[in-house]
């Protein structure tokens, strides 16, 4: 455990209702110890290094470890001459660079499964004590890190690499993991996006406590854990449903029409983010808006996981009319159905009636909110626009969320089945979404946890046949590239079957979720080495 710990008041459970309170009362909002970011840490160093791009990466500076304490690097900038050649010097002397997440190379014979089952020793780091200055937040135990530029535990990203591992009998390492995202909640009153300092912002799609299913855990100290865990997280998601001053909404929460509660994506700053600060920059100085509006845009773009995609984007524009927090996502508020739905059953397993009561009430208006305002006409879960006023038509695979978490009635995810086989199904799998735009959350990309969401939320709804022609696709492109490449990618361009670009950083290589979510699919449709992917795709297809 940390020892930003050791001087945190004890929670206890407040007889008063069901949720969790600390003796200060602090942890009940989701508050953070105080940890600097690298923005407030070396201030303008950084503003320097980022915008005269030291680094083709932003993420390579904030992630450097500083080789003095951070007040003297300040001190000896504040008397540096101008120029980029005494800033890259300055630079070399004072931090050490980080390292990427490198995997190994695919040698002879290219076995997709046998390269999966092997690469997860090189993507399973120790959690540990990191340097002074650093961003990098410690966890205890050994964890999964996405690969590349990616050398951190992510939110997100963990669900889907958790079922690989799984899979391939790493089940202490999935434990350490869950155990991990505990102990950030009681840490921090929050899940970030991932373990930087300049992650605490924000969070992620809020998916531990579908991770708690994957580690089942039936003793009543870890369910007493994981309930009080879980009531920290849907606490901080819910920060201000209680304020009576919010006529619209206010961070994390938004009132809809009827006064029914719904959240969306936020950021608690509205500055560039320290990693993409460049990047920032230029999309507020071509926007023509208020720069903090679009700062907040793209860290809650960021919290979203689908960073960048035009459904945070203004009509037909790009990322510059960013708007991310003046839409209600429908995946977001599918998932925090399935946590209060778990709340309720953790609560009930521990004889906490009243909690039970309480969440099993709240997951029951979410449903009918969604049900609601977040289904179109058309015949899809969509999103909605809280500045239109409206539900947004275009179709994506955020539509295929609720199928996932159970919140979709039989005939709706009939309607979702039908337009994802209609629109959504491309030759390599499930498109993200029908829009080009050059972001990398848009057409024509397909993502490894959009893959797995869709199939086993058709098939918690009896779609077995879609879901698993999705799963085989998916494989199919994700083999056919590693044949011609030897490696594994963060996306797919599932229109052509190869690796996906699109983005502010270059395609990265490794990679947790796309090994986790292809690994799984194969054993379960059994695409082992007897019988090709490719030709499962061709077969499936009826060619």
């Amino acid at each position: 455990m940390s020892t930003l710990l050791a001087n945190e008041p004890p929670l206890v459970r407040d007889a008063s209702g069901p949720a969790l309170r600390s003796v200060s009362g602090s942890r009940r909002r989701g508050a953070s110890p105080d940890v600097a970011s690298p923005a407030e840490l070396y201030g303008p160093l950084l503003v320097e290094v980022q915008l005269a791009r030291i680094f083709e990466d932003g993420k390579t500076f904030v992630d450097a470890v500083p080789l003095r304490a951070p007040h003297e690097i300040r001190e000896a900038f504040s008397e540096l001459p101008p120029g980029e050649a005494p800033l890259r010097r300055f630079v070399a002397e004072n931090f050490r660079l980080p390292a990427a997440a490198r995997v190994h190379a695919a040698h002879g014979e290219r076995d997709l499964r046998g390269y999966l089952r092997s690469v997860w020793p090189d993507l399973c780091h120790d959690g540990g004590a990191q340097a002074a200055g650093g961003s990098l937040l410690p966890v205890t135990g050994v964890h999964p890190v996405p690969g590349g530029r990616f050398a951190e535990l992510y939110y997100w990203d963990s669900y889907f690499t958790i079922l690989g591992l799984i899979r391939d009998g790493f089940e202490r390492i999935a434990a350490e993991t869950v155990e991990a995202f505990g102990e950030l909640l009681t840490t921090y009153g929050r899940i970030p996006n991932g373990t930087r300092s300049y992650y605490l912002s924000r969070s992620q799609p809020p998916l531990y406590y579908a991770m708690l299913k994957l580690v089942p855990d039936a003793r009543p100290g870890a369910l007493r854990r994981r309930l009080d865990a879980l009531l920290i997280e849907h606490a901080f998601w819910m920060d201000g449903a209680a304020d009576p001053g919010a006529a619209e909404g206010v961070k994390r929460i938004v009132r809809m029409p009827d006064g029914a509660i719904l959240n969306r994506y936020w950021d608690d700053r509205a500055t560039p983010r320290d990693e993409s600060y460049l990047e920032d920059v230029s999309a507020a100085a071509r926007s023509g808006r208020d720069h903090a509006d679009v700062f907040r845009g793209l860290r809650a773009g960021a919290e979203s996981g689908w960073d960048f995609s035009s459904r945070w984007f203004a009509a037909g524009r790009g990322l510059e009319s960013i708007r991310t927090p003046r839409i209600v996502p429908v995946d977001l508020n599918a998932c925090l159905y399935g946590m209060e739905r778990t709340i309720a059953e953790l609560a009930e397993a521990l004889c906490e009636d009243g909690i039970a009561a309480h969440f099993g009430g709240a997951a029951r208006r979410r449903r009918t909110a969604v049900h609601r305002w977040l289904w179109h006409d058309d015949g899809h879960f969509c999103d909605f626009d809280l500045d239109a006023v409206e539900r947004r038509a275009p179709l994506t695979a955020a539509t295929l969320m609720p199928l996932f978490t159970g919140l979709a009635s039989r005939t709706q995810a009939a309607q979702v089945a039908r337009a994802t086989a209609e629109g959504l199904l491309a030759e390599g799998g499930l498109r993200t979404t029908l829009v080009e735009t050059g972001e990398q959350w848009d057409w024509p990309n397909g993502w490894a946890p959009l893959q797995w969401i869709a199939f086993a939320g058709l098939r918690r709804y009896g779609h077995r046949r879609l879901a698993d022609t999705i799963a085989t696709r998916w494989v199919g492109t994700v083999d056919a590239e590693f044949r011609r490449s030897g490696w594994i990618h963060e996306k797919y361009d599932v229109e052509c079957r190869t690796g996906g670009g699109g983005g502010e950083y270059v395609p990265q290589i490794g990679f947790g979720w796309t090994n986790g979510v292809t690994a799984t699919f194969i054993d379960l449709l059994g695409l082992g080495a007897a019988r090709s992917p490719d030709a499962a795709v061709l077969a499936e297809a009826g060619r």
